[in-house]
């Protein structure tokens, strides 16, 4: 991830005057590279951080915001696309007939062709009717749409099926209580038996008893809150509030966009992981896998972070060079 962030802001730095779509996709090309590789493993958690740092660091290196919407826009109909005929065949039983209509292969593959016909329609209306701006914003949309269904497909192949069951249990826990839900169960029962102030350390019965797995490290903040509390647990969101900020200021104050760059990743890096862990923890989230960092149990991950402080630290002492 460092490198990844080092070396995309030292692109962004060097190419600020440069033209802004083309950019746009060197960064892209830089980005599928690790996350490629990742997913390969295959590692959809880790994969998943490199997206917020990438989006974060194109915003502040200038790059217009139509095109970070775009990829945002992909990633969210991708993983809605993906998520939804699980869910209508799982969850609602088949209520919904044109999402089963998803998960057929020739009427999904009508869907692609018609959503493609429609913004190839929209491209020519544009090139043709310049003064009408509706027709960007149809082929735009689109373009988005057509994308989105077929990685869609492409994910419902390449995934395994234990990582498309976490994102169904995410939804509803309780379809299967004793399997991939218990992990969610069990962290809401750890976090609401801690009350306000904890049942003091060390006398946690989720942890202790073992029924919350990976109690050290993805599941941390679960037993801090059993064990200290709503107050502990609001010490800690003030502890993280405090880094983020602390981590925003470096950023503002750096004397170079290189540095600023690199910040920014940083930051988006840390916030990321601090939600989806605490929204993983209390069933907001799907369970991804993602370390909360400084707390989990792990030397990479904590390597990582200790690493991306003496950054911050780095860039904050040059902050008046010119």
């Amino acid at each position: 991830k460092i490198v990844f962030i080092v070396f995309l802001a030292h692109y962004l730095s060097e190419t600020k005057n440069g033209n802004q779509l083309k950019r746009f996709f060197t960064a892209i090309g830089i980005l599928i590279l690790p996350v490629g590789l990742i997913l390969a493993q295959p590692d959809l958690g880790t994969a998943s951080v490199y997206i917020p740092i990438f989006l974060v660091m194109c915003f502040m290196a200038g790059i217009p915001s139509r095109y970070i919407v775009f990829i945002l826009g992909i990633g969210i109909g991708t993983i809605f696309l993906t998520i939804i005929p699980v869910w209508n065949i799982v969850i609602a039983k088949n209520s919904f007939a044109v999402i089963g209509a998803l998960t057929m292969p020739k009427l999904r593959l009508f869907f692609i062709m018609a959503t493609a016909l429609i913004t190839v329609i929209g491209v020519i209306g544009l090139r043709y009717l310049p003064g009408k701006k509706y027709f960007y914003w149809i082929s735009y949309s689109f373009l988005i749409l057509t994308i989105s269904l077929v990685l869609s497909f492409a994910a419902g192949k390449v995934l395994k099926d234990y990582q498309i069951k976490r994102l169904i249990v995410y939804m509803d826990p309780s379809i299967d209580p004793l399997g991939a839900g218990w992990n969610i169960i069990q962290s809401k029962i750890a976090i609401g038996s801690g009350g306000v102030f904890g049942r003091t350390f060390l006398h946690g019965t989720q942890s202790h008893y073992r029924f919350l797995p990976q109690q050290s490290t993805d599941f941390i903040f679960s037993i801090l809150s059993e064990e200290i509390g709503f107050v502990g647990g609001l010490f800690v969101f003030v502890l993280y509030a405090v880094i983020m900020l602390r981590t925003l200021k470096i950023m503002r104050n750096s004397s170079s966009s290189f540095g600023c760059y690199i910040a920014s990743g940083i930051l988006a890096m840390f916030a990321f992981h601090f939600f989806i862990n605490v929204g993983m923890v209390m069933g907001i989230m799907p369970i991804t896998g993602i370390p909360l960092l400084f707390l989990s149990y792990g030397g990479s991950s904590l390597w990582t972070a200790m690493i991306c402080c003496g950054i911050l630290m780095s860039i904050n002492y040059r902050k008046y060079d010119k």
